[in-house]
């Protein structure tokens, strides 16, 4: 990475950020303040309302198409981010702003419109509800009104009061009511009384609510309402039907949002920079195998520009960009998701990745699940070629997995849990025992155990890389290699303890080998710190003895997740095929109904452990680089290269060589 220090005219800026941008080979740093400069008072705040206002537009739109094509079952990939849009297109796309503005303020206010429809629907659908026991009513409401000598009362009435106004009106010659229609919960009824009387009082203590319309009869009231809510929820389809017909303009809008954000990002970019009345002054971080395309871009921008490349200084941290194979791209996001490695130390993705395959494939472990991994990995990798997500890497994380337990399953003799070879390399992981010292531990226990100690040493190794790349020699050899020839013989002494293998000699000289190694590493531990510092330094680092041999133990994980998979693996295979305890398997009963009950439980059992073995595998294989890998040499905390432009949320640019001076427009 280097250090690009460039001065240009004020008008040029944005030509000369979008000529950054088109090379997607510079990240913008914080310059440094300079006397006569002053910094650019751009806040963004205009633009990032604007932007939100534009992209809600869009998201009003494509909720439509998308509510609409999941309830037709119709296939678009108008609603697809990622398409590709050329340069020429992209870095135009200010001339859109008039026709995009135009068609965000019609998405709204059609919106808008449907809301308040919506809001009144509701309302009249309450109103109906209501006027409905009204509908048999053919006399207008204008005819139930008093007269001289009696008060008439039109309402509704619960059913249940019925008999109640019934006996009230039977003790009571004055009074008399007509039940006009009665839908088993409420009444429609007419209760007429003298004046004389308090009938209102008997009404309000039965729950009696009175009619609160005037005007035309109950029918016409009821048809009116209806016929609203027609109206309404036929403006609102054809609404519905007018934001769709705008489905066309989706991807336009995706590249305008996109160019509004990359204006955005540019103001907000500008507030890192320096400016004096006339110019403006810019640092950024280029790889060095991009030096020649930027500078390109640059010339072909403007003749008004000064710049040059440096090396930077040493107590910056430039942005960490990665230089992996496509295999073990599929991985950084897993360094990535416990830290990004820092642009002055080693990578160590290639190294992870392959231990990381070792292991998954080492806890799958069977050759069935393994091609399963690889076949499915692979598919979903090569359907996301285009594109460079999670789900994609992860794919490939298991893809390369899947080789790994099919290479495993082959020596453990495994397919699906029966074992179809003629020969068994490994041990089996249930049932073979290795004497330790005269203890019966489980072998695969024992090996899970060795692979740790070479996973130990490898990170000491990497430890010891680091430190001579920066000059270090002699805290390469002493933090580095000491604890490499300490990890080979506490190796070697495990192997010298296993009876099985017969050559007790390894372990007195991994004894030896590992006994030097401590020794060394105690004394020059605190060969950096003063007296008393020398003495803690070095009880610490004896102390720490015991961490190494917790984290040789941690290995035994890689084990137990093994030995779960399998097992259940061999019982499913069993009941569905080879049988157990001497019996017979389902699919060879020659009953079809145990026979569907083995097809099911293979394909269940299979995919439910697989899935589970995975989930597994994935995290405490995970954890095993992150603590005991990692834990050796790893820094951490670097920021990954975030050249400026490269925060598309819809699109995928496309460079192309078209120049970028005069082709754009301030915002």
């Amino acid at each position: 990475m280097q250090k690009l220090n460039l001065v240009a005219m004020s008008y040029d800026r944005d030509g000369v950020l979008d000529a950054l941008q088109r090379t997607g080979a510079a990240e913008i740093k914080e310059h440094r303040d300079l006397p006569d400069t002053l910094a650019f008072g751009e806040s963004g705040d205009e633009l990032q309302k604007y932007l939100a206002k534009t992209e809600g537009a869009l998201e009003i739109l494509t909720a439509e198409i998308g509510v609409y094509n999941s309830e037709n079952k119709i296939k678009s990939d108008e609603l697809k981010d990622g398409f590709a849009v050329a340069y020429s297109d992209f870095i135009s796309a200010w001339k859109l702003k008039d026709e995009m503005d135009g068609l965000a303020e019609k998405i709204y206010s059609l919106s808008n419109e449907r809301r308040t429809l919506s809001n009144k629907s509701l309302k009249t659908e309450r109103a109906i509800s209501a006027a409905q026991i009204y509908s048999l009513l053919e006399l207008p409401f204008s005819a139930f009104g008093d007269t001289s000598n009696a008060k008439v009362r039109l309402g509704v009435l619960p059913a249940t009061a019925l008999d109640e106004l019934s006996s009230a009106v039977a003790r009571n010659e004055l009074f008399d009511f007509k039940v006009i229609s009665n839908d088993g919960g409420n009444a429609l009824v007419i209760f007429v009384f003298h004046r004389s009387e308090d009938g209102d009082a008997v009404l309000s203590q039965l729950g009696f609510s009175a009619c609160p319309y005037k005007d035309g009869t109950g029918a016409q009231l009821y048809a009116q309402l209806n016929e609203e809510l027609r109206e309404d929820r036929a403006r609102a389809d054809d609404i519905g039907e007018e934001l769709r017909s705008l489905g066309n303009s989706v991807k336009t809008l995706k590249v305008y949002c996109d160019w509004v954000r990359f204006s955005l990002e540019k103001q907000v970019q500008s507030q890192k920079m320096r400016r004096t009345d006339k110019t403006f002054l810019l640092e950024a971080y280029v790889p060095k195998d991009a030096k020649e395309s930027v500078c390109a871009a640059l010339e072909e921008t403007t003749d008004a520009v000064y710049y040059e490349f440096s090396e930077p200084d040493g107590d910056e941290m430039p942005p960490t960009l990665y230089k992996n194979n496509e295999v073990v791209k599929n991985f950084e996001t897993i360094t990535d998701t416990y830290s990004p490695v820092n642009a002055k130390e080693f990578d160590p993705n290639g190294v992870m990745a392959f231990f990381y395959s070792l292991f998954l494939g080492f806890i799958m472990g069977d050759v069935g699940y393994g091609l399963i991994m690889l076949l499915g990995g692979g598919f979903v990798y090569w359907k996301k070629r285009g594109d460079d997500g999670g789900l994609k890497r992860l794919s490939g994380v298991f893809a390369v997995g899947g080789i790994f337990a099919i290479l495993w399953g082959v020596l453990f003799n495994s397919v699906f849990g029966i074992g179809v070879f003629p020969f068994t390399v490994m041990p089996n992981a249930k049932d073979d025992t290795w004497g330790l010292m005269g203890i019966q531990v489980p072998a695969v226990l024992l090996i899970s155990l060795e692979i740790g100690v070479v996973h130990l040493l490898v990170g000491y190794v990497c430890k010891a890389i680091q430190c001579m790349r920066r000059g270090q020699f002699w805290d390469g050899i002493l933090d580095g290699l000491v604890w490499v020839v300490f990890s080979l013989g506490v190796g070697l002494a495990i192997a010298g303890f296993i009876d099985e293998l017969a050559a007790p000699y390894l372990a007195y000289i991994g004894g030896v080998m590992a006994g030097v190694a401590l020794v060394i590493a105690i004394f020059t531990a605190g060969r950096k710190e003063k007296l008393l510092g020398k003495f803690t330094k070095g009880f610490g680092t004896a102390y720490g003895v015991i961490n190494y041999a917790s984290d040789i133990l941690s290995y035994a994980r890689l084990y137990g997740l093994m030995l779960s998979g399998a097992v259940i693996a061999q019982i499913i295979s069993g009941y569905a095929v080879t049988g157990m305890d001497g019996g017979v398997g389902f699919l060879a009963s020659g009953n079809p109904a145990l026979i569907i009950l083995g097809v099911v439980l293979l394909v269940v059992g299979h995919a439910f452990n697989l899935a589970i073995g995975l989930l597994g595998a994935y995290i405490h294989d995970a954890r095993l680089q992150y603590v005991e890998f990692y834990g050796r040499f790893y820094e951490g905390e670097g920021e990954l290269f975030a050249p400026l432009g490269s925060n598309h949320k819809f699109i995928k640019l496309e460079n192309s060589a078209v120049k970028a001076g005069g082709s754009t427009k301030h915002f």
